[in-house]
């Protein structure tokens, strides 16, 4: 097709300047917004003291996207608080990736090729924008709360030296904005790689056939775990009662469940601990496992000791990651040949668990003391963490992706054959 003349070109980059970089950063921000506010109003905190919920709300959408949040304590001279809180809502992360994803790629559809310029101050137009976002955000996300003592000698000690703890959350504004804007940086890369219909500079268009099949599958893997996570949580909340709870986990963190789920499938194993009157928005299952005096270990053998459906995870993990080789396969050229496709898989595979793991880790603590004493009966203090050990779930995942792509080479070449014989 001849070339367009050169006022096609001139609209073509005003499609995306700076007003549509405002609207894809606005649209991700609202988006993320709604979400938190709509899980922790499921999860009760709109009844938070003090008129907190906007901020809490705000601080929710800084951890979405990689923010630190530093946790504070004052109890007066006579007492000390400790607390500290490291985790992302993912359910909240993956509304705004996908919000901002798609309009990042809106203006480029219908392209082949895009220049590495254009491509560059397009997302720089973005990042700039995103960066403003991500100060306010940071400066907004500020809040101290009373703690009350409850009953007992703690409440008395109180009373008597006038203790009032108080604990409060603040903004690590250097690291939020650091954070946040690699985290903007992976967001756009994957869209670019992910998109089938996405276009590369010229000296990337290579990756067409080589990387960007099997990013695809792996986006509709963890993508699939998440609508088998949703169906779930929906038949839970319409048989099981306690709909808000359900509806919480699910607007807040459904992915910190479903994406560890994957990995246990697999063969992963997670430690983890829950102590106090603090918990995780978890199944039942996991969390009396979690509830014991020292560490646990989380793995679909000691899941199944309480509850055997457990085992479907392992099903549920061969179905889909099948399925998502073959994928991969389908969208290849056909000329690779079958080790190539499995080396593609396990690459993949094992870089998808390696994210999973470092995204879906949870730590949590709180701790109160007056005059040395500590939570004598009051259930104040309490720990909660959950991680997994990395390596040995990325060396199961690379296997399970080499076993997957050369499965899933045979199935789409046997199929190949069968479609050209009936032809």
């Amino acid at each position: 097709m001849p070339p367009g003349p050169p006022g096609n070109s001139a609209r073509r980059v005003a499609r995306h300047g700076w007003a549509q970089a405002l609207g894809t950063v606005l649209a991700g921000l609202v988006a993320m917004g709604a979400v938190a506010a709509l899980g922790l109003w499921a999860a009760g905190a709109a009844d938070l003291p003090d008129h907190a919920f906007p901020r809490v709300v705000v601080a929710t959408v800084v951890t979405a996207v990689g923010g630190a949040l530093e946790m504070s304590g004052d109890a007066g001279e006579l007492a000390t608080t400790d607390a500290g809180l490291t985790v992302m809502p993912l359910s909240v992360t993956l509304t705004g990736a996908l919000v901002i994803a798609r309009g990042f790629l809106r203006p480029l559809r219908h392209r082949a090729v895009a220049g590495t310029a254009e491509l560059a101050g397009w997302a720089g137009r973005i990042a700039a924008l995103w960066l403003l976002a991500l100060l306010g955000t940071a400066f907004a996300a500020r809040q101290t709360f009373e703690v009350s003592l409850g009953e007992g000698l703690l409440n008395d000690l109180g009373d008597l030296f006038g203790v009032s703890p108080t604990v409060g959350f603040t903004t690590d504004v250097p690291l939020t904005v650091l954070f946040g804007l690699l985290w903007l940086a992976g967001v756009l890369v994957l869209a670019l790689l992910v998109s089938p219909r996405a276009p590369l500079p010229r000296g990337l268009t290579r990756l067409r056939t080589s990387v960007r099949p099997a990013a695809y599958a792996m986006a509709a893997l963890l993508l699939a775990y998440v609508v088998v996570g949703i169906v779930v949580a929906l038949v839970v909340a319409g048989t099981r009662g306690r709909p808000a709870d359900t509806f919480a986990v699910l607007l807040l963190g459904l992915p910190n469940l479903a994406w560890p789920a994957l990995t246990i499938g697999l063969g992963a194993t997670w430690n983890g601990r829950v102590e106090g009157p603090f918990g995780l928005p978890m199944p039942r299952v996991l969390d009396e496992v979690l509830r014991t005096p020292d560490v646990s270990t989380v793995n679909v053998g000691t899941l199944a000791e309480r509850d055997g459906r457990m085992w479907w995870l392992v099903v549920a993990a061969a179905v889909l990651v099948l399925a998502a080789g073959f994928l991969m396969v389908a969208r290849s050229p056909a000329r690779l040949p079958v080790w190539l496709h499995a080396v593609h898989m396990a690459v993949a595979l094992g870089l998808t668990v390696l994210a999973v793991g470092l995204v879906g880790r949870i730590s949590a603590h709180y701790g109160l003391s007056v005059l040395g004493i500590g939570d004598l009966g009051g259930g104040l203090s309490g720990q909660v963490f959950l991680r997994p050990r990395l390596w040995g779930a990325v060396g199961l995942a690379v296997l399970w992706g080499l076993v997957a792509g050369l499965l899933g080479a045979l199935v789409a070449r046997w199929a190949g054959r069968r479609v050209r014989v009936r032809s």
